[in-house]
């Protein structure tokens, strides 16, 4: 089966626009331990797209609006939650998540294609991506990285929720709310040993093969592309993080006897 190449560049460039940004912000989750709070945003960012689906919105720019604000609310709701129950903020994040879930099903259950609608959002359509949606996307994490590498702590906290609701809404709109959170996640996981730029640099890496060749393998298999690159950036990271952390030998007294 021959692979039309020029089909895949555009997606690919999706997929290094969504990873400049979830990268750094990857990192940051990670440090902070709150990592499902990629999923309650986008998650809440799809939400907005249904209600503004329901009400007839067709503008693409107005529905990129209600799930901006939808993730805004959403990002300032656990803004106020953190300062208030700091200790229970990752369990808050998840129930945001189940939350936004079920009122998402709640809305689109008389839809006649509610199902699909919610596998797109799910799992996005991200091989159909066209260039002319990207340079809009391309402006918006130009700014979203400028903010953050120029102010980096000094965004606080309420900054850095808004920097991400933000990153998240336009992410969800190209690529579905699974690959966002691999994206997110699966980079910065591998290379968590490494520190400063070469840390960036090599989860930046990761993530450009992990999405290469998860969108050669979905052409080639006629397969779901977003899907198909979610499990090429998780092999990828539990590849890299065997390679980092090889497994110990076992102690002396635990071993068999044929081992000695």
């Amino acid at each position: 089966m021959s692979i039309e190449w020029g089909l895949l560049a555009a997606p690919f460039a999706a997929g290094l626009l969504v990873l400049a940004t979830h990268v750094p912000l990857g990192i940051e989750v990670l440090r902070r331990g709150i990592i499902f709070i990629d999923l309650a945003i986008a998650q809440v960012a799809s939400l907005g797209v249904v209600a503004a689906d329901l009400a007839g919105w067709q503008s693409p720019w107005s529905i990129q609006a209600a799930a901006g604000a939808a993730a805004l609310a959403g990002a300032l709701l656990l803004t106020w939650s953190e300062k208030r129950w700091p200790d229970l903020q990752e369990a808050l994040i998840g129930l945001l998540f189940v939350t936004a879930a079920a009122a998402g099903i709640l809305l689109l259950a008389n839809h006649p294609h509610g199902g699909e609608h919610l596998k797109d959002l799910l799992a996005g359509q991200v091989l159909w991506v066209g260039w002319g949606q990207l340079a809009p996307a391309a402006g918006l994490y130009l700014a979203l990285l400028a903010a953050w590498f120029g102010l980096g702590r000094r965004l606080g906290r309420t900054g850095f929720y808004v920097v991400f609701a933000l990153a998240v809404t336009a992410s969800v709109q190209l690529v579905g709310v699974l690959l966002v959170f691999a994206s997110l996640i699966a980079p910065a996981l591998a290379m968590r040993r490494r520190t400063g730029w070469r840390r960036l640099t090599a989860s930046w890496l990761l993530g450009m093969l992990g999405h290469g060749i998860g969108l050669v393998l979905s052409a080639w298999f006629d397969l779901p592309a977003g899907a198909a690159i979610v499990c090429c950036l998780s092999a990828l990271s539990v590849a890299a993080l065997a390679k980092a952390s090889p497994l110990a030998p076992a102690p002396l007294a635990v071993r068999g006897k044929s081992d000695l």
